[in-house]
Order: C-alpha cells, then structure tokens, then sequence
C-alpha cells in the first residue's frame, strides 16, 4: 500500500496489532537499478517460513508517491518495483535511503525497513559556464593561483568530481584542493612568467573528472588574457574565513570583515572586493559585500532547513592599469533554531473499533516529523486528556495508538482524542492533530426490566383475550442488540401458566386465555424473559404475579339448622320471655372475600318489626318488648341476609315463632331456643362445683392409689371396676360398675385433663400417661420407667371454633377414633368410641344442633372400630366398649348422679338434658345438696 505525501489522500489500513518490534531491517540497492531487482530476503531477515508471509498477510507501507518495492511471496524477496532516482529523491545529500514498513497479521507485528540507496555513477560533470575568461598580468610572479570555475556533479560520493585536469601547456599546471569537508576545486598556477608580446591569450581546457568506474569527464574552454604592469596582487590575511550566523536573522545582521591588502601604491594598491559567483550559487543573493571595506551582512533569508552552509569566494582586485586580484573562500555556518513546530501524520488502522476491543489494540499508526536539526528536530508525544487510549513509541519518530481501557459504547461512542506532540527546543513548540475514533456496538447489555416484581392485578370474570398488562425491557444497545422479544419463561414444578396468560412477543402484551375465578383461583406467578436479537443473544427474566381481585359474584348460603333440606325453620318463645331474650340465631357465610363477604342481617317482613328485631352484625333475633295478650301466637318471620358488594347479593331464610304459655312447653335446651341468662348463669355454677368435686375425688384416688402402689409388694395397681355405659333408645346414657378389674393410671394434670382408664393387664411402671387438654389432643404427660410403652390412640379430640362472615361462631366436639390402645404385656386391642361433629358423614359422631351456636346441649351419639363406618366389635348398637371410660375435657353440659347402692347393681347415669324429666329430677338433687354445701360452695367460687 502506498501514501501520497504533502495533503494527499492517505490510505486506512485496517489491521489489528498486538505487538511491535522498535528492531530496524537494512537493505540496500543501487538506483536505477530495473524492476525486479531483489533487494533482500525478508522472510529470513524476519525469521519467517516463506508460507507464513502470504497467511499472515504482508504488507509494505510506506508514505512515497511510488511503491518502490513489493514483496515475492513465494521467495520471501524484497524487490524493486518502480524505478529509483537517487537524485531526485535526495538531493544535496551524502546518504539517500527510504523507509519502509512491513506490516504482519496474525498477531500483527510491525517491522522498520532501512533501504539504502547507492549511487550509480549516471551523471558526467559539468560547468555552469560555457567559457570563462582569466586576465593575468605580465608581471604576475610564477606560482601565482588563479581560481577556477567549479564543476557539478548530480553525484555524490566516489561518483562525485574528484580531480581536475588541464590541457598541456608550458605556462600553467593545475593545483586540485581536494578538501575533507568540501567539494573539490581546482586553481591555475602560473608555471613561467608571461610575456604578453609573445602570446598575448592563452587558450585552455579545464576537464571536470568524477571518481565512477569509469569515469565521466566534463569539460570548460578558458581564455587566459595576459595584462601589462601591475606587478603585485592583493592577499587576504588568511586563506578561509569563517562565519556563524543564526537563521532568520534580519538583514543586515553583520556576517564578517574581510581584510586584503597590496603591496602596491595609489591605484594600484587600492582594493575593491566582489563576490564570485560560482556555479548555481550567487552569494549577492544571500549576503551583501562592502566593496570598500570588506564588510559582509546578511541580505537573504537565512534557513538552515533549506542550507545549513554557504561557501563564499571572495575576490580582492586593485586599481592598477592593470587591475591584479586574488581569491578568498569564506565558509559561513547557518545556526538551526527552533522555528518548526512538529508534523503529525496519523494513518488509521482500526476505525471503527468494537467496544469490546483488547486493551493493547492498535488502533492508528502516528509519524511525527521535525525539519530542525539536533534537540530541536527531536519530538515527544502525549495524548491530551483521560482517555481509554494512549500513545506508545516504536522508533524514534514513529508511534502507536493502542486501546488502553475498557470501551463502552453505550457510555460513548465516539472519542476526539487531542494527539500533541512537543520538540526539545528552546523554546519548546507543539502541535496538535485530532483523530475521531468512532466506536462500533458489541451486544455486551442484557434487557433490564423496570422493577424485578411485577404485580398485576385482574377482576375475576374478565373475558377471555383481555390485555392485563404491557411488559417493557430497555435494552442500551443499538440495532438489533437492542431489539427484543418476550417470552413466559416455562416451570415444569408450577401450574400450566401457558393455560392461563399469553403474551406477544413483539409488544409484551399480556392476555387471559381464560375467565379467572376468584374462589378457585387467587394468584399465580409466572416469569416473564426478555431477550435481545444480538449474537450471542442476552436475556434476562422478571417475576410476574397475578392476583385476582375478588367480584361479588357468590350469594350468602344460611347455615345450618335453617338450610337443612325438609327441616321447619320454628322456634318457641315463652309468653313470659324477657325484653332481649334472643329467639333463635341466623348464621350465613359468603364465598367471596373483603366486604364482598361481609353479611348483615335484617328483618324483610314488616309485621314482626314490632314484636321483634335482628342483630345486624351476629343475626340474633331477640325480643324488643314483652308479650302482651294482643300479640298473636305465631309470627312467620323473613330474614334477608344481604352482603356488602356492589351490586349486593341477598338471601333470605322464613322462621315462624310459637309463642308457648309456660317454659315447660318450650322445647329443650337442645332445640333451637336458647335458654335465659339467669337460668344459664346459675347452671354454669353448678357445673363448676360438679367439675371441682369430680376433680378433687380424683386426685384423692390418685394420691391413694401411689400411697397404696408404694406399699404394695407384688408392684401391681389396686383394682378398680369400671363403670359400664349403655344406651337407652330415648336417648340417655347411663352406666354401672363392671365385674371386670382394671388398671387406673392418673397424670399429674388430672385437674385439668380428661381420665383415661386402661385395662386391667396395664403395666405398673413405664406407661405414657395421656391427657387431653381442653378437648383438644392428646399429650404426654409421665413416663414411667419401663422399657415398653403403650401405644396412645391414633387419633385427637378436637374442639374447634370458627368465626365466620357476620359474627357468628360455629362449634363443635369433634372425638375422632382412636385406632388401638395396647397394653405393654399383649392385651387385647380394644376400640375406642368415635364422637364426631355431624358434618361427618360415616363413622360415629357426636354433634350438636346447628342453630343456637354455642348454646346448643342436644348431641347424637355413633360408634365405629378402627375405621369410620364399621361397628365395634362384640358391642352392639348404642353400647360403649366397658374397657375404656373417658371423661373428654369438652364444653358440653354433663349432669352426674352418683349412686352409693353397690350390691343391688344401681347404676349410675350420665344424663344429657333431653328429656324434661330427667332433667327435673336432677334439678331437685342439686338443689338438695346446694342447700347443703352451700358455705363450702361459696368458698370455692
């Protein structure tokens, strides 16, 4: 590749360097010399296989107008390629040589190349004048010197003029000064004393011979006129004056005073000075002479760029009849100073450049130039500014731009970088040259997305094929790096979003696939990827929630007692009840949430508003006012049950109150009517001394039953009968004491747990006592030390209140069955009973009405074996298993009656109030003895 110097276009070499070498090649060749002509091997100087040049790409770079040479690529041979004239590219020079480079990829390195070029000996001297004339006096004294014109030579060297010859004659001989620092020149010496009358003019040739094989001669015809009388020559006081000067001095900035004199008087004596002009050079065009004094100043524009040195002859004449004149060479030395800022020519290597370019690229090759001599030809280079570049040098003058930091485009795409480079002169000069290094985009930038959590929220029942959402990704890039695309990032461990929500991958917009039900379906998550169309792609993902927001779509749903299919929805009411007295209880739930779900209750029939009204908040239905003999004996009431959505959703439920005239024709305290306050307060403290007695004899058994178990010497309980429960078919229980023994174990909780009572063959020691706290489970209180432990029932008893929409609390007994109770020595397995809520729809339960809420006392009662719908075994129907007696710690109402008659086999009777007369005869037993405990039952309570 070549360059066009001086503003011509230059060439943008793209390649990428990662190393250079400063080491410098020389070859040389001879000018002229015919194309093809091999310079040198460079695939040796280079220590390169030949193959390797082609592969690696070798290229010659230089900044000539020509390509002078090229390379063989199958030898490895530098070679001519265009013709070379020493003389034209280096004139006035000793040393003429081009500089090449040779530029290799793969990694890229980077060679200096010295071509020297030799001189041919293809120019013959010559003079610049065509005949020159010599005026030489008779009387001049042989020996005399005359100064001979100068001959050139476009040569330099040994091709350069090397002597002079002169045509034989008997007058003259030629004295050839062949100086070290200067040109050859050559003077006419006078042989014999001239004799005008005899040979008036002397006709001569002077030969300019050069110093090349073999050699070219120039030749000059002189004429050598002989003058008569002045017999004495002028002289300079010395044979070369010299002289330093600085350049660009002004003119007339003194040079130098030149002194001849003559030994002659008057005229002839009197010398002028002149300047000889000598070949193409004129010193009058440089300097001006005093031709009185001798005095020479500066005229010209001195430039040591343009010529360092100007050799002057100077010749002295007199003013004789016959003027005589001598010759003086005056060399005069121009001082450089510092008046050339540097020169900065940037070749471009890698424009532009990725931004994910390796720190040590080369981006651009920068030639600093300096036309001074010395330091003040010498540069230095620096870039300006804190740039990801700098500048490294290569050899001398030469230097490198490499990437020296980490590039980002998105940060700035294009870098102005300010190259200054500085000489060493005094005073230092600079320049600057800016190179726009653009920066070209590397897909180095994943999509971002705003927020790493995306909540959206969706109204259940919106249609099919609805935009929830538009998902944006920014991406820095540019061009298709920051082009992107959307995709639901798939989760084999989560539900089919796929089934759910779709999204375009163009505009990130998301839509249903489906209609969302709140009551299935509340939220889901899904991942939302965003990737970019650059190579390699980059992606990054956004976590999506979707939340269904709730619509009042479910109507209120009555509760049970007043939703059970074919039932009366009736309740009784004493002609004597109380104002406030809460007649029956409406309980409802709503499937939606927040106030959708949020229930209040009123009365839609007006004829009951005056006798009646509804808690809005809990849906009691009390009394406002006593009854009065007015009133009528039944009122149908409507109940409209309404929630807090927007359009409100309703239900209603029909109740027909009976108005009785004494509480004994009410219906239990197990039907729907609630029982006063008063009468419920006092109950409550019977039961609670019932509760405390029952307690207190149990812990007196158990302190009786460890007294008698540490006195006893087999190491076995004492034996205890218990009780036997059987059922009647007007519901009540009652129980009595079994022939068969058993073990009695008592946790230290007894106070506040249930009694288990395990079989006889129970083991003494290493038994886990179970309690059940509250009606709730069952936990382990004691460890006795045995090895073996018997196995607690599989399941729990549970007391579960829940409060629903609108206030209203729904309880329940929940006993579920135990699957074995197992002694440590083999018993037999025996089953428990099973009591559960009536939601339970095989197995045994237990359940109250679902009306009164916790007031209700009516309870049913199933048994199952280990399983839920199966029967005990050897029990019949409505028999409760005689090896196991639990008392569960539960809300329930339990009247005891205890009987002391023991032989006559009485037994006693847990009654649950179902009957009114049981109920009566055990309201005149507590009675009885309240009377009669009645300061110790102060105390307690």
């Amino acid at each position: 590749m070549s360059c066009e110097r001086n503003g011509a276009i230059l060439c943008w070499i793209t390649l990428f360097l990662s190393h250079w070498t400063r080491a410098q090649i020389s070859f040389s060749v001879s000018e002229e010399a015919d194309k093809g002509t091999v310079v040198g091997n460079l695939a040796k100087s280079l220590n390169l296989n030949v193959r390797d040049l082609q592969s690696r790409n070798l290229n010659i770079a230089s900044l000539y107008s020509k390509k002078y040479f090229e390379v063989n690529f199958k030898t490895g041979d530098l070679i001519v390629n265009e013709r070379i004239d020493r003389e034209e590219l280096c004139p006035n020079t000793m040393k003429c040589s081009l500089n090449v480079e040779a530029i290799l990829s793969n990694p890229v390195v980077l060679h200096r190349i010295e071509v020297v070029i030799t001189d041919l000996n293809d120019n013959a001297p010559e003079f610049v004048e065509t005949s020159h004339f010599l005026n030489i006096s008779e009387l001049s004294p042989t020996g005399e010197h005359f100064l001979l014109p100068l001959a050139i030579d476009a040569d330099t060297g040994s091709n350069s003029v090397k002597t002079y010859r002169l045509s034989p004659n008997e007058y003259f001989s030629l004295d050839v000064n062949s100086g070290e620092e200067h040109s050859v020149s050559a003077e006419l010496v006078l042989l014999k004393a001239l004799d005008r009358e005899k040979q008036a003019v002397i006709k001569l040739v002077l030969t300019a011979v050069d110093g090349g094989k073999p050699p070219k001669t120039g030749s000059l015809e002189m004429d050598v006129h002989v003058l008569d009388a002045n017999d004495n020559t002028p002289s300079f006081s010395k044979n070369l004056y010299k002289a330093r000067v600085n350049e660009n001095v002004p003119a007339g900035t003194f040079v130098i005073q030149l002194g001849a004199t003559d030994l002659d008087e008057g005229d002839n004596g009197r010398v002028t000075y002149s300047f000889v002009k000598r070949a193409n050079f004129d010193p009058s065009k440089m300097f001006l002479i005093n031709a009185d004094s001798g005095e020479i100043v500066v005229q010209g524009n001195l430039d040591y760029e343009a010529q360092n040195a100007y050799e002057v002859h100077i010749k002295a004449t007199d003013h004789g009849p016959l003027p005589r004149s001598t010759n003086g060479k005056l060399l005069v030395e121009v001082v450089d100073v510092n008046d050339n800022a540097p020169e900065i020519v940037v070749t471009s290597l890698m424009n532009p450049v990725k931004e994910d370019a390796e720190i040590g690229s080369v981006v651009a090759l920068v030639t600093v130039t300096d036309k001074d001599g010395g330091k003040n030809g010498q540069t230095q280079s620096k870039l300006t500014g804190s740039l990801p570049f700098k500048i490294t040098s290569n050899y001398k003058n030469y230097y490198s731009l490499i990437v020296d930091g980490a590039l980002d485009r998105e940060a700035c795409s294009v870098y102005n970088i300010t190259i200054t480079a500085a000489d060493e002169g005094t005073p230092k000069l600079t320049s600057t040259a800016v190179v726009a290094v653009h920066i070209s985009d590397v897909n180095d930038n994943a999509p971002r997305f705003s927020d790493p959590v995306i909540n959206i929220y969706v109204k259940e029942n919106s249609p099919v094929g609805a935009r929830i959402y538009t998902m944006t990704a920014v991406d820095p890039d540019i061009s298709d790096n920051a082009r992107v695309k959307f995709s639901i990032k798939r989760d084999p461990n989560s539900i089919r979003v796929t089934s759910l929500v779709n999204i375009n991958s163009e505009t990130g917009d998301i839509v249903t696939l489906q209609t969302f039900n709140y009551e299935e379906l509340k939220t889901f998550q899904f991942q939302v990827q965003a990737t970019d169309f650059g190579v390699p792609p980059l992606s990054s993902n956004v976590t999506v929630n979707v939340l269904i927001l709730d619509e009042n779509d479910n109507t209120p749903t009555i509760l049970p007692p007043y939703s059970e299919h074919g039932s009366v929805n009736s309740e009784t009411i004493s002609y004597s009840a109380e104002v406030g007295q809460i007649v029956a209880k409406i309980r409802a739930v709503d499937a939606d949430s927040g106030y959708n779900a949020l229930l209040s209750y009123h009365l839609s029939d007006p004829k009951g508003n005056n006798l009646f009204r509804i808690v809005t908040s809990s849906g009691e239905i009390k009394t406002k006012r006593r009854m009065s003999d007015s009133d009528l004996k039944t009122h149908p009431l409507v109940v409209l049950v309404s929630d807090s959505g927007e359009p409100s959703l309703t239900a209603t439920v029909s109740i027909e109150v009976v108005v009785v005239e004494s509480a004994g024709d009410m219906k239990t305290p197990f039907s729907h009517a609630p029982v006063k306050k008063e009468n419920f307060s006092v109950l409550n403290l019977y039961l609670l001394i019932a509760i405390v007695a029952v307690s207190v004899i149990f812990l007196l058994s158990l302190i009786t039953l460890i007294a008698v178990r540490c006195h006893r010497t087999d190491g076995g309980f004492g034996k205890y009968g218990a009780p036997m429960i059987t059922t009647h078919p007007d519901g009540s229980w009652s129980y009595s004491k079994a022939t068969q023994q058993y073990d009695v174990c008592f946790s230290s909780d007894t106070l506040k747990s249930d009694v288990v009572v395990f079989p006889a063959p129970f083991p003494p020691v290493d038994a886990e006592l179970i309690s059940i706290n509250g009606g709730d489970t069952f936990t382990r209180t004691q460890t006795l030390p045995n090895k073996e432990k018997p196995k607690v029932p599989g399941g729990d008893w549970r007391y579960s209140a829940s409060l629903r929409a609108g206030g209203v609390m729904q309880s329940s007994v929940h006993m579920e069955e135990s699957s074995v109770m197992q002694g440590a020595q083999g018993v037999l397995v025996q089953n428990w009973p099973t009591a559960s809520s009536a939601a339970d729809a095989e197995g045994g339960e237990v359940s109250p009405p679902m009306g009164a809420g916790v007031d209700s006392n009516s309870w049913h009662f199933r048994y199952g074996p280990g399983g839920p719908g199966a029967p005990p075994q050897h029990l019949k129907p409505g028999e409760v298993p005689p090896e196991a007696f639990i008392i569960p710690g539960s809300p329930a109402i339990i009247s005891i009656r205890q009987n002391q008659g023991g032989e006559d086999d009485k037994s006693d009777f847990i009654t649950f109030g179902k009957k009114e007369e049981a109920k009566k005869k055990k309201k005149k037993k507590k009675e009885k003895k309240d009377k009669k405990d009645k300061g110790k039952d102060d105390g307690d309570e």
